[in-house]
């Protein structure tokens, strides 16, 4: 099956292009952001060898079903999506930091608490608690936005304050619309049977000095999902939680003796774990959004997508 590993075109206006982890953003004379979602996988902040079939327009449509769902409470920089695997939006300026939010002791969370730490960036985690036990209010964890190779880091509100990555007035808007988003993902989520555990947020300043949503949201990239039935009494008895996010790639790897340590090498994925993998991902699509998946043509997926985005730049 064809897939989108990397590309490297030359629009009308292009005036550089950056590649992240998975996406490539192509600035468009310094007006607008065109940001291709590529089928690489990336876990433990490595991308793995092969990519992923379908996974690029996965991520790509639910983030903006999500952006579309969560308009009215959060401004965000979408302007158009000329292709199953592109999202046009307005330039901005990011901010340096990934905004976490936790619903609930669950990954990196319950792995701090685990080895007795009871404070996560700068924020206090009740005692008494269990892996996958809801917190009282949701708490945010914010984290450094890495540069690629790099991994992020927590860190405070404080420490972002007094390090000036994010004025103080800012960071107030941050974490408003944090919250609502994580309020309003929560609700889509239950209607589809699922509880939201944790997500991040990116945020960017445009031209005009406004605040607004970028990159993705409510993803099983950027978001861990739980079944919502069956919850609580997998809790009650000590039991794992049905997951819907990338864990089960993560879970693969580290049982294959992988967690993206120095020395460490990446297992072999065969064709069948490459099919099984697009598979999960498009479940998760189903299980996200309530929709079907339509699979985009991908017979020559690069012409496709060059010929899209171009006839979209000259309209």
């Amino acid at each position: 099956m064809n897939t989108i590993n990397e590309t490297n075109f030359n629009f009308p206006g292009q005036k550089d292009v950056y590649k992240g982890k998975v996406r490539e953003v192509y600035n468009i004379n310094d007006e607008v952001l065109v940001m291709i979602a590529s089928d690489r996988l990336s876990a433990f902040d490595v991308i793995m060898p092969r990519q992923i079939p379908y996974k690029g327009q996965i991520l790509n449509q639910i983030a903006t079903k999500m952006m579309n769902d969560t308009a009215d409470i959060v401004p965000n920089w979408l302007v158009a999506n000329p292709d199953e695997n592109v999202a046009v939006g307005h330039l901005c300026q990011p901010f340096k930091v990934e905004m976490v939010i936790r619903g609930y002791l669950s990954g990196h969370a319950a792995r701090e608490y685990k080895v007795g730490k009871r404070t996560l960036c700068g924020v206090s985690m009740p005692d008494g608690m269990k892996e996958n036990d809801k917190f009282p209010t949701p708490i945010i964890t914010p984290s450094t936005k890495a540069d690629n190779g790099e991994h992020d880091e927590d860190i405070s509100r404080e420490d972002i304050l007094a390090k000036g990555i994010v004025s103080e007035e800012d960071y107030a808007i941050l974490e408003d619309y944090t919250y609502k988003l994580f309020a309003r993902g929560t609700e889509i989520a239950a209607k589809r049977g699922l509880i939201l555990v944790d997500t991040k947020y990116e945020f960017g300043k445009t031209k005009d000095g406004k605040i607004v949503l970028i990159d993705e949201i409510h993803t099983p990239d950027s978001s861990r999902y739980f079944y919502a039935d069956g919850y609580a009494e997998r809790q009650e008895k000590g039991e794992k939680q049905k997951q819907l996010s990338k864990e089960f790639v993560r879970q693969w790897l580290i049982e294959n003796g992988f967690q993206g340590k120095e020395g460490q090498k990446i297992p072999v994925m065969t064709d069948d774990k490459i099919i099984e993998i697009s598979n999960r991902y498009i479940e998760l699509y189903e299980q996200i959004t309530g929709e079907k998946f339509v699979k985009a043509n991908t017979e020559n997926i690069l012409q496709r997508i060059e010929n899209n985005i171009t006839n979209y730049l000259n309209s």
